[in-house]
């Protein structure tokens, strides 16, 4: 009696795309996908998860499962419109590949780009955070767009790609160089066991517009982060879905960059960078959004600032007493040698 076990390779890289009525723009990155995965579906995966859509998603969606019938084309579609950040969670969540990188609907991306993902992926089995570098351009004007911190329009200035620096120094500063930057989407591939831990972790991350910074640095904090020296991405600015909500300025500066901040702390970044970056928040932040958020939802201000405030003065103590511990162990160490 012979006995046959098939095996079944595990696909390297799910590539999701999170969608809401925008079938044309989905249709658009679906075929630059056919293109751009050509010779790499072995390796690869395609997930679609369609927000409730009310257009012709659904037939979009279909049209290329046909056209890509030898690749594992995975859909699913909510029963009711979840949000944005709980769709693109549920991209996270559902991958059960190595690696999972969820793409934006309307980001341009380079035909190169998923051959240098895969051979990175490949070449460090120890990778757990890749982030692609971008350039940046304005909707309306199509001018270039850059952080003020960062010369020149490429959003990631390290200029070491092979992942031997410490990782959560390299998160660190790609977090206090621009904040946008590491909560761009499209440039994040994160390895799937540690993204999805760290939804585990914090199971409230999808009711925050800035917790794609919790999870690049859970992973970076966790094993080998690359920052590519090219850019492979376009960043359209002035189209990001919080943008939509007229609360959000006022919950992104004075709340979800500080829940963030506390969650990186809990997860081993150290006490001091999080409080550093949590001052520069306040020294950053627009006093305007809050004036504004104030004459228009009173209570509702308060109830965010209040616990910002506190949380500034606890990080302005700590700068203090660590300040003064320096200074009293540099004394110390000059009496020594005296």
């Amino acid at each position: 009696m012979h006995f046959y076990v098939q095996i079944t390779m595990k696909k390297l890289l799910t590539i999701a795309i999170p969608t809401y009525n925008r079938a044309e723009l989905l249709d658009k990155q679906l075929a630059w996908l056919a293109q751009a995965i050509k010779d790499l579906d072995s390796n690869c995966e395609i997930f679609v998860s369609d927000n409730c859509s009310t257009d012709n998603t659904q037939e979009v969606i279909k049209k290329w499962q046909t056209n890509l019938s030898h690749i594992t084309f995975k859909s699913n579609r909510n029963s009711e419109n979840i949000g944005v950040m709980r769709n693109i969670i549920h991209c996270l969540k559902s991958a059960t590949t190595k690696y999972v990188w969820t793409i934006g609907d309307d980001d341009p991306i380079q035909n190169r780009a998923v051959a240098y993902v895969i051979n990175k992926l490949k070449q460090y089995e120890d990778l757990s955070l890749l982030f692609l570098n971008f350039s940046g351009r304005n909707q309306i004007t199509g001018e270039p767009v850059h952080p003020p911190t960062i010369v020149g329009n490429r959003w990631f200035d390290v200029d070491s790609e092979d992942g031997s620096g410490d990782a959560k120094a390299i998160f660190e500063h790609c977090f206090s160089k621009s904040i946008g930057a590491v909560i761009f989407l499209t440039a994040s591939v994160y390895r799937t066991d540690l993204v999805q831990r760290a939804l585990q972790i914090w199971q409230e991350a999808d009711n925050n517009w800035i917790s794609l910074a919790y999870l690049a640095g859970y992973c970076a904090a966790n094993g080998r982060t690359i920052v590519t020296k090219d850019t492979y991405v376009e960043c359209i600015v002035g189209v990001s879905y919080w943008q939509k909500d007229p609360k959000s300025a006022l919950l992104m500066q004075y709340k979800h960059q500080s829940e963030v901040l506390m969650k990186l702390e809990e997860n081993g970044y150290s006490k001091q960078f999080c409080r550093r970056m949590i001052l520069k928040n306040f020294k950053e932040a627009n006093l305007k959004v809050f004036l504004g958020a104030l004459r228009r939802w009173p209570v509702f201000a308060i109830q965010i600032i209040v616990p910002f405030l506190t949380l500034v003065s606890l990080s302005v103590f700590d700068a203090v007493v660590n300040r003064k511990f320096k200074m009293a162990e540099t004394t110390t160490k000059l009496s020594t040698q005296n």
